[in-house]
């Protein structure tokens, strides 16, 4: 919760009964109109109630009377750039993030086979097209809807493929942190996806077709399905809220930085080099302990915080944007912004430039035993090198950070992200081909 390649040809391989059997791509006819047109309005296409409530027909539209999407629908995001989608786009509505397993006598062929599939069942449902085996239709009516499918590769992932000397030097486990509590059933992993769109069903659609494609070659460790406000939903374009209510990603690095790609991106001359252009990520499922932090005052939170809850304003005045004075004191003498608010720790110039991109999403897993909400924030941050990155910010949060007594770090993974797939190539392609 901080405050803020060259291509290669694509080789045919050997077909393997580990991922299910591939078949022809349905034709656009199949569906009658493509994911990325709408058949129309209510009224245009004359949907019928029956006595009984239930909708018992559709008239035929016009021909070439369909109706363009809607703006959020239509948004695309394309599958094969620099860097792997969903990294710098914005914040999406609808998350999935999972993780696998291969299975007992899985290795590198049935690894490569996988991720050639998977990188093709993204490609197509990207662009709003429907998977090339066994769609279901989920999706069916709607456009791309921003939906983005990013892969990376865990620490276990590179013994159970005996590609151990190219595992990074990045990615060794992450050190043990006195705020955690972490259940190992829900943390790293050998493979993992995260999904990203602006409608719920897209996002799921997305999500069952990874599952299927793992076929016998993996299995599901663990998943987590998160959300955030809906693009339009405020007035104008605005910085997120967490589930306390608090603006929350306002020091996040920006595209426009100079040294942007420097922090998040593994350089092209990098090491190791199949994760040129690549990035790692850090995901931590943080429960909110929203019933004691609803408990503390308007004036408490935002101490905790170091930011005015109204408009993410630094408690030493200005905008959420202006610069945070950590010097200034009130009529008493005492620092406007306390020394433990969780803003004045995070800053980067307070943790020798430590930078990350953030992209999380807000969760909720319903009412435990206790009666307690099972709900926080499913924590997604991007980085060159999670030592230089998150590790030293969340060092100096065990330390003393005043939001730690109204969190709980339940699971954690880290994962190295290549690059992005060029034309004809799928991801991770230089690592289990190289």
């Amino acid at each position: 919760m901080a405050d803020q390649s060259t291509p290669q040809a694509r080789t045919p391989q050997a077909r393997t009964p580990d991922v299910p059997e591939e078949r022809a791509a349905a034709p656009a006819a199949r569906h009658g109109i493509s994911r990325r047109r709408l058949l129309g309005t209510a009224g245009a296409t004359g949907l019928v109630f029956g006595a009984a409530g239930g909708a018992v027909g559709y008239a035929s539209a016009p021909a070439g009377a369909s109706t363009p999407l809607a703006s959020v629908g239509e948004r695309q995001v394309p599958f094969h750039v620099k860097h792997q989608p969903g990294i710098t786009e914005g914040l999406q509505a609808r998350g999935h993030l999972i993780a696998f397993d291969l299975v007992p006598g899985a290795g590198r062929k049935e690894a490569a086979v996988l991720l050639r599939r998977w990188s093709d069942t993204a490609r197509r449902l990207m662009a709003g097209e429907p998977a090339a085996h066994g769609d279901t239709d989920v999706a069916r009516d709607a456009g791309p809807s921003s939906l983005t499918l990013t892969f990376g590769f865990g620490h276990s992932f590179f013994a159970r493929t005996g590609l151990e000397k190219q595992r990074p030097a990045a990615l060794d486990p992450l050190p043990d942190f006195s705020s955690d509590h972490l259940d190992k059933a829900r943390s790293n992993g050998d493979l993992w996806v995260q999904i990203g769109a602006d409608d719920a069903l897209v996002a799921f659609h997305a999500l069952r077709a990874v599952q299927k494609d793992a076929g016998s070659a993996a299995r599901v460790r663990w998943q987590m399905n998160g959300f955030n406000r809906s693009p339009g939903a405020t007035a104008h374009p605005m910085t997120a809220r967490n589930l306390m209510g608090q603006v929350d990603g306002t020091r996040n690095p920006k595209p426009a930085d100079s040294d942007f790609e420097k922090r998040i991106f593994v350089p092209e001359n990098g090491e190791p080099a199949w994760m040129a252009n690549g990035s790692y990520a850090v995901v931590r499922r943080i429960r909110m302990l929203l019933d004691d932090w609803e408990k503390l005052s308007l004036k408490e939170q935002e101490s905790v915080i170091g930011r005015r809850k109204s408009d993410g304003a630094p408690l030493s005045g200005g905008t959420e944007t202006s610069e945070m004075d950590l010097e200034k004191t009130d009529a008493q003498g005492n620092l406007v912004v306390p020394i433990n608010a969780h803003a004045r720790i995070t800053r980067p110039d307070q943790n020798g430039g430590a930078a990350m991109l953030r992209r999380p999403f807000s969760y909720h897993d319903g009412i435990d035993a206790d009666g307690v909400p099972d709900a926080g924030l499913l924590f997604i941050c991007w980085q060159a090198d999670p030592l230089r990155g998150f590790v030293p910010v969340q060092r100096k949060l065990d330390r003393g950070d005043a939001l730690t007594p109204f969190i709980r770090h339940e699971a954690s993974g880290l994962f190295a992200v290549p690059g992005g797939a060029a034309e004809g190539e799928y991801v991770g392609q230089r690592l289990l081909e190289g």
